[in-house]
């Protein structure tokens, strides 16, 4: 994106183009959810509608019950013949619209009752209505007819919970029972409503819910009874003529509605369409949840209506977006040819030709005068190269001159430099003679003594002596080992390559040998903590000299007994770290910063001051570096860092 009309134009239409949709695409949002809360705050107050007129077909079927059993009339045919009393329930029967009606004399109350929670409760002298669910034989006890009438064939529905059932000959019925008590008269009166494929009933909820069904705008609503998940009483259609009675709600519902007992206001995909649905759990007489009421409508003409209202937001949009794109363009042609020519004048100067300009550009205002400006600009500009490049001259020969002199300098102070390594390490070797003639004398001494043992005891047969040679073979070995070593710490360069591949812990192991008769004497206890770490490169000869130094120092700070303290890890920066630290009196504060310049020294009247000095430069030609602090507990530490190479 080089181009300045390009990016205006971006600049310019990009609320538009961008902020616009986003801001249409969140209201849209918004307002669909919105939409949908009011649809499922619809789909409950239908519910609720429902649901009261069950409560109400209960209660009703109970308080006529009840009317019935409270009339002399009823009373008085109780002590007819059996033909006539018969024909007497019939009549009240068909007047009440119930499917069965009978009564239970005084000693069969007792037996009926511990099976019906409503007859135990008439017999206890209170009349109820309630939910029950009763088994074929018992429904076909109270009449075949009524028994061929609650069964219902079962058909497969893909999204329910797997059966192995064919029918559902069970029969869900409003129950009632009111107790008979006048003129001495004693039992119960049982009477029902069969729900099973009564469709008076669903037709009934429907009316009530929906009484507008199929007008311009109105819902589409369906109304639904189950016994546990089937359809015993609905109007959903399987096809145009025929009610899906027989067919399971899905298995998500059932879940929730049947198992968990929870109210499910939500979509839902009812037999071969999606329902804004409301399904409420049905309780019997026992507190079991044994079936569902169910109440919703078609979800697609609400869908239609959300995309309708997407599109016509949508084309409102590009309208406007059509409309006003033709007036920015007018409105920055003005602007885009001076800026053009801007850029274009910018990028021949950026490639050198600093006598580009822009000229007259024709824009008034502010543009023309930020193009009269920057010609101003790039006049001076001119200007000053012109000028550098004179001065640059002039100092590229004051640079050569300075280089020759500095290089003179520094062959010099390499020199002088290389003159105080020699003396700082003839001083160490100093201090190393006196240990090697300690080491020395205690093997020479077991030499001596086990030849005299071997000239006496030595005959034909040298088993006797066998123990003494082997410790003359390890002492003789232990003097060639401190021999080398301080030959090796005398002239590294005789035995080694500068700046090889290192292992630290054997070359400070090898330094501990080389100063242990100063250790000993003072009475130091030593301790190594030895990481693994990588090896660095470095010259051998260089780090003994600093390691022993270091060593030197501490224990000469500590004076007579002491702890002395060598630890070897892995550094975060990478490479290895050795840290040395003494339980000595530390460095004084006010020293800190200076005990790495030359000719400083806290030994009065003793060393010159250079030892810590050239360690430093020595660790810093390897790339390292060494730093120093006070410990909280007492005493100095001194960390040298070498990195991995």
């Amino acid at each position: 994106m080089t181009s300045v009309r390009l990016r205006l134009l971006i600049l310019a239409l990009a609320p538009l183009i961008v902020l616009m949709p986003l801001l249409l695409l969140l209201g849209m949002t918004r307002w669909t959810s919105d939409y949908d809360k009011v649809l499922i705050a619809n789909v409950e107050s239908d519910l609720k509608i429902a649901s009261q007129y069950l409560s109400r077909l209960r209660a009703k079927t109970g308080d006529e019950l009840n009317a019935v059993t409270a009339s002399v009339e009823f009373n008085t045919w109780l002590d007819r013949p059996e033909d006539e009393r018969a024909r007497y329930f019939d009549e009240t029967r068909d007047r009440l619209g119930l499917t069965f009606l009978y009564y239970l004399p005084a000693d069969q109350v007792a037996q009926a009752g511990a099976i019906w929670p409503v007859i135990a409760q008439a017999a206890a002298g209170e009349g109820s209505a309630q939910i029950d669910i009763m088994a074929s034989d018992t429904l076909a006890g109270l009449s075949p007819q009524i028994a061929e009438t609650a069964r219902i064939p079962l058909i497969a529905t893909p999204a329910a919970v797997p059966t192995t059932r064919a029918v559902e000959d069970r029969g869900m019925v409003i129950h009632a029972a009111s107790p008979i008590t006048l003129n001495g008269q004693r039992g119960v009166l049982v009477g029902g409503i069969l729900l099973n494929r009564n469709l008076d009933f669903i037709d009934t909820i429907n009316d009530l819910v929906y009484a507008h069904a199929g007008a311009a705008g109105a819902r589409q609503g369906t109304a639904t009874l189950f016994l546990d998940d089937v359809r015993i009483s609905t109007n959903v259609r399987l096809f145009e003529d025929v009610r899906a009675l027989g067919t399971r709600v899905s298995a998500e519902v059932r879940k929730a509605v049947l198992s968990e007992g929870r109210i499910w206001l939500d979509r839902a995909f009812v037999v071969n369409d999606w329902y804004i649905s409301g399904y409420l759990p049905i309780t019997d007489s026992f507190g079991d949840r044994v079936g569902m009421l169910y109440v919703g409508f078609l979800e697609a003409p609400f869908n239609v209506a959300k995309r309708d209202a997407f599109l016509w937001m949508m084309a409102a949009f590009a309208a406007v977006l059509i409309l006003s794109a033709p007036v920015f363009l007018w409105m920055a042609r003005g602007i885009f040819a001076p800026l053009e020519r801007m850029t274009q004048v910018i990028n021949r100067v950026g490639q050198g030709d600093l006598s580009a300009r822009i000229g007259h550009v024709g824009a008034r205002g502010e543009i023309g005068e930020v193009a009269q400006h920057l010609d101003g600009l790039l006049e001076q500009v001119q200007d000053r190269d012109l000028r550098l490049r004179a001065w640059n001259e002039e100092l590229n020969k004051r640079v050569d001159q300075r280089t020759a002199e500095l290089s003179e300098a520094n062959a010099k102070l390499e020199q002088t430099f290389r003159q105080l390594v020699m003396s700082e390490k003839l001083a160490s070797i100093g201090e190393i003679t006196a240990g090697v003639a300690h080491e020395i004398n205690n093997p020479v001494a077991v030499i001596l003594g086990n030849v005299d043992v071997i000239r006496q005891t030595l005959g034909e047969e040298a088993a006797p002596v066998r123990t003494e040679l082997d410790l003359i073979d390890k002492q003789v070995s232990r003097i060639e080992a401190i021999v080398g070593k301080l030959l090796k710490f005398a002239a590294p360069s005789d035995f080694a390559d500068h700046q090889q591949q290192v292992d630290l812990a054997p070359v400070v192991r090898d330094c501990l040998v080389l100063v242990d008769h100063l250790i000993s004497q003072h009475q130091i206890t030593v301790t190594c903590q030895f990481d693994t770490v990588p090896p660095v490169r470095v010259d051998t000869g260089e780090v003994q000299q600093v390691i022993v130094n270091l060593v030197v120092n501490a224990v000469q700070a500590m004076g007579d007994g002491g702890q002395l303290t060598l630890r070897l890890h892995p550094d975060p920066r990478g490479g290895a770290a050795l840290v040395v630290q003494d339980s000595g009196p530390g460095v004084p504060e006010d020293q800190l910063g200076s005990v790495f310049d030359p000719f400083f020294t806290t030994k009065r009247g003793e060393g010159t001051g250079l030892g810590l000095s050239i360690s430093q430069t020595l660790i810093q030609r390897a790339g390292g570096l060494i730093s120093v602090r006070n410990r909280d507990g007492g005493g100095a530490e001194f960390t040298v860092w070498l990195p991995e190479r």
